[in-house]
């Protein structure tokens, strides 16, 4: 058991500049600073893959059995494939089936329809196409019916369900079938929507044990910073809401005072965030391999496919790949969702630590099963869905990230706020069409970063 760690329409025939750049990254001939001058910033450029430190690329190395050049080029071709997917995303509408990135370079992008008439316009992205039955619309809503019956019902014996965008269904993990035939029965979930696979290892929580870089609650258990934040002029860090509950005290590594819990859910959402006093100071950084700082620059969500790193003071850096979004799991203590699950390993002391793929932040420490020598899975809570729930911005290099309260998705494009693939903003007179969830910073503003933002 898993543990806590703690309408064919017109979408166009003509290939954008970004769709040429794909095919080229897909080539392997892409790279963050080849695009022309006065041309619009590529997505690899935009997401600040060169931003990469070298610790996470010797990771990336080592876990995915890559060399320096191929962990360059998959950055790169994961930044351009989740543009090009947001793209399609948006112009299949309810057509769309999810999207993918395969190969040691992330060098192949599917996005799968429900309709063959897509076939041409998707391919004409430089993407390969999947016609398959369900819509990615209708499976997550299977997923939700999933989650509202499990709230009834004790999933120990079923506790991981998700959608499987590759598979085109519903997954239910059990470690009893007819426990998970009981939960699609409870939500009324057809079974040619559904497929359900056996699991050995019940899900737990890494709850106080240090990840990245180690604090302490009530002076009594340990758990990790996950990414540090601010929320106007305060200053603080986002962790796994298992780690403490509001008006908790925490200390750092050091044992000197920190700060105190301002907001943390669990179970349901696992998510939490410290406001800190004036003794500790939010920088853009994550703690790497040898102590190097590793720089965040956004929130970019990376697709299904792409690769991810995680930083533990007890197991150190280690990567992956995103195995699943919107996934549900349940510990002991109830069910989380959604969660991400992923291939990289952890143990005990990686609780609410960070998750980032290139330079962009992903998420914190949730929990998962097995270990860094025979191998496991995690699952991390999205940093998106954290901040936007606690008002909370990332702090990222060369971005101003204080002093101002994040906005509402919708209306006018504001600094702060985090987007989801689909939300319409003003800018300019104009209106844009958010392609990938990530937090707006300065500098991101939607005709500048064409990767992010669709004129619509």
């Amino acid at each position: 058991m898993p543990h806590r760690h703690r309408h064919h329409r017109a979408v166009g025939a003509a290939v954008t500049a970004t769709a040429a750049l794909l095919v080229a990254g897909l080539s392997g001939s892409a790279s963050a600073g080849a695009a022309p001058a006065d041309s619009a910033p590529t997505a690899a450029e935009t997401l600040r893959t060169d931003a990469a430190p070298p610790a996470l690329l010797k990771a990336m190395q080592r876990d995915l059995g890559l060399d320096r050049r191929q962990a360059e080029r998959r950055l790169v071709n994961e930044a351009e494939a989740g543009a090009t997917a947001g793209r399609l995303r948006a112009a299949l509408g309810s057509d769309f089936a999810g999207a993918w990135v395969d190969g040691a370079e992330s060098g192949t992008l599917t996005v799968a329809t429900t309709d063959a008439g897509d076939v041409a316009a998707i391919e004409a992205r430089g993407a390969q196409a999947k016609v398959v039955r369900h819509s990615l619309a209708g499976l997550d809503a299977a997923k939700a019916r999933l989650d509202e019956a499990a709230a009834g019902l004790n999933t120990a014996d079923a506790p991981v369900w998700y959608v499987d965008t590759r598979a085109n269904t519903v997954v239910v993990e059990a470690i009893r079938p007819a426990a998970a035939r009981s939960l699609l029965a409870a939500a009324g979930v057809d079974r040619s929507l559904a497929r359900v696979e056996s699991r050995t290892e019940r899900p737990r929580t890494f709850y106080d044990l240090r990840g990245g870089e180690a604090y302490y609650i009530d002076n009594s258990s340990r758990c990790s910073i996950g990414f540090p934040v601010t929320k106007g002029t305060q200053q603080g860090f986002a962790t796994a809401g298992h780690c403490g509950r509001a008006g908790s005290s925490t200390t750092g590594a050091n044992r000197v005072a920190q700060g105190t819990f301002q907001g943390s859910i669990f179970p349901g959402r696992d998510m939490a965030w410290v406001a800190t006093n004036s003794s500790w100071t939010a920088t853009p950084y994550v703690l790497g391999a040898g102590g190097q700082n590793v720089q965040v620059a956004g929130s970019t969500a990376a697709p299904v496919g792409a690769s991810v790193c995680r930083s533990g003071s007890t197991t150190g850096w280690h990567c992956g790949t995103i195995t699943q979004l919107n996934t549900s799991v349940t510990y002991q203590e109830g069910t989380i969702s959604p969660v991400t699950r992923t291939t990289v390993c952890a143990e005990p002391g990686d609780s609410g630590g960070s998750y980032i793929s290139g330079s962009q932040a992903q998420g914190v420490t949730s929990g998962g099963s097995g270990d860094c020598r025979s191998g496991g899975e995690t699952f991390f809570q999205p940093i998106n869905a954290l901040l936007q729930n606690f008002g909370l911005t990332l702090k990222t290099t060369g971005g101003d990230d204080g002093g101002e309260e994040p906005g509402e998705p919708g209306g006018t494009w504001a600094a702060g706020t985090v987007y989801q693939p689909g939300d319409t903003v003003t800018y300019g007179g104009a209106t844009y069409r958010c392609l990938q969830g990530h937090q707006a910073y300065a500098g991101w503003e939607p005709p500048n970063v064409p990767a992010l933002w669709q004129r619509v």
